[in-house]
């Protein structure tokens, strides 16, 4: 059995780019059975300081997949290959 899948949304509050990644990573979590959490980068100064430029940011099992924008399919498929 693989180890656990986790994917990771880094963001803010009030990113509406973070509310769309959000959704997208929800949907793709749930379908796949995976799990995900979400960390507010104005929580830890060093997130704040690696990604402040990039967010909303997507780690799978904690390497950067995406920034900006998530593209669904994409994120599907790199889940797909730790399976």
């Amino acid at each position: 059995m693989p180890d656990e899948i986790m994917i990771t949304l880094l963001g803010k509050p009030g990113c509406h780019l973070c509310d769309d990644a959000r959704a997208v990573i929800e949907r793709v979590a749930g379908e796949l059975g995976v799990a995900w959490e979400e960390r507010d980068i104005t929580q830890s100064e060093a997130d704040y300081e690696r990604y402040w430029e990039q967010i909303p940011v997507t780690l799978v099992n904690g390497v950067q997949h995406d920034f900006w924008r998530v593209d669904e399919d994409r994120l599907r498929a790199a889940v797909g290959k730790l399976r």
